[in-house]
């Protein structure tokens, strides 16, 4: 199935800010072995390609969450896929494929945050700030996007186009 769209971010562009992004993080995080979290399934693409970049020690972790009921307008969370590492005391970099309204992310932090890690900061691949509801820091931001429906680079429309090797704003 072919997905009609125009191409938005081009794969030397994901590379690029990929690099960019790898590189401040390494300089931040210097000496404090973080624990990467990677928020399932979409950010996968970006952190095998993020840590990849790092010239620091890392560990990574995954998470999977779930919305519920209307979960835009709420936030209602749960997890599905909890951390097999212990956070307490841990440096922790949460890595998100997007942030919108920022609604499920906050949930998340408030977890995360009960579990007494020394730092938490976010990094997501793509921020659509413009829909922010909750009270948010990014602490690193890959490419600002529009309101469109975009697929690749992890990101999927019904489990497809996660496979593109750019972001592709998708015609409705």
């Amino acid at each position: 199935m072919e997905q009609k769209g125009k191409i938005i971010i081009s794969e030397e562009e994901i590379q690029g800010k990929v690099r960019e992004l790898a590189g401040q993080i390494s300089k931040d995080y210097e000496g404090l072995n973080p624990i990467i979290i990677t928020v399932l399934r979409g950010a996968v693409y970006f952190m095998v390609d993020l840590t990849r970049y790092l010239t620091i020690p890392h560990r990574i972790d995954f998470l999977a969450i779930s919305s519920y009921g209307p979960a835009a307008q709420t936030g209602g969370v749960r997890i599905t896929k909890d951390l097999d590492l212990d956070i307490h005391d841990e440096h922790v970099l949460i890595l998100e494929d997007i942030v919108d309204t920022g609604l499920t992310l906050h949930y998340l932090l408030r977890i995360l945050k009960e579990r007494g890690p020394a730092s938490i900061k976010i990094c997501t691949f793509l921020d659509r700030a413009a829909q922010r509801i909750a009270d948010l820091h990014i602490d690193y931001r890959g490419f600002e996007v529009g309101e469109a429906f975009v697929v690749g680079y992890g990101l999927d429309r019904d489990e497809k186009f996660r496979n593109l090797q750019y972001i592709m704003a998708v015609e409705e």
